[in-house]
């Protein structure tokens, strides 16, 4: 959801730092790529561990952050060019249409409603539904049955590293769209390709997968 269907990605960095700020935790802005694609609570576990602070346990953080997102998303979030379009086309086609993503339940349903795209989805899925997020695969496996697909007959849209992982451990075809900071990363070229914006995906090249 974060980065490819809302342009909320930059958000979570504003609203990390405010509460980082708030509780005194040693986190910079360039250390935050290290936790993308794991759910909010991992993130603030991960910083509880490299970054330790005294007062409020990192679960009660990432309650905060989670709070402060939602807010702005709302305020200063949209939806990402291609995303409509593209849901339309999919439609269209009659392909099935998951939404499976790190973002907590409560951020997923509010935001979703707040951009009128919750009925866009055959089904959402959050990590807060598995034992494991990103970059284990089972959130992505757990929207496949909830499609009632199997693994192989799925492609994962993704604009993360951890995320691609994940589809690729699933077993599914991937499609990266990396924000233009991170277009050439190496590492996406895990992915069986890699498109600048959900606005150059075509039927022909899913049809290819």
């Amino acid at each position: 959801m974060d980065g490819l269907l809302l342009d909320t990605e930059p958000l979570w960095g504003v609203s990390m730092n405010r509460i980082a700020d708030k509780h005194k935790i040693g986190i910079t802005k360039e250390r935050f790529k290290e936790t993308t694609g794991l759910r909010i609570q991992e993130v603030t576990e991960y910083w509880s561990r490299a970054f330790p602070w005294q007062g409020s346990d990192h679960a009660t953080v990432a309650e905060e952050i989670l709070d402060d997102i939602i807010a702005l998303a709302k305020t200063d979030g949209r939806i990402m060019p291609g995303v409509l379009p593209l849901l339309d086309l999919l439609a269209e086609a009659h392909y099935k249409i998951g939404l499976a993503t790190s973002s907590p339940t409560r951020m997923v349903q509010e935001l979703t409603r707040h951009f009128k795209l919750a009925d866009r989805f055959d089904c959402i899925c959050s990590a807060d539904e598995v034992n494991y997020g990103k970059p284990h695969p089972a959130v992505f496996l757990h929207c496949a049955e909830k499609l009632n697909s199997a693994p192989h007959e799925c492609v994962v849209l993704e604009d993360s590293v951890n995320g691609v992982i994940a589809a690729k451990a699933a077993r599914m075809k991937v499609i990266a769209v990396p924000d233009s900071a991170h277009y050439n990363d190496p590492r996406f070229t895990l992915a069986d390709q890699k498109l600048i914006s959900l606005e150059n995906l075509k039927l022909p090249l899913l049809q290819s997968l």
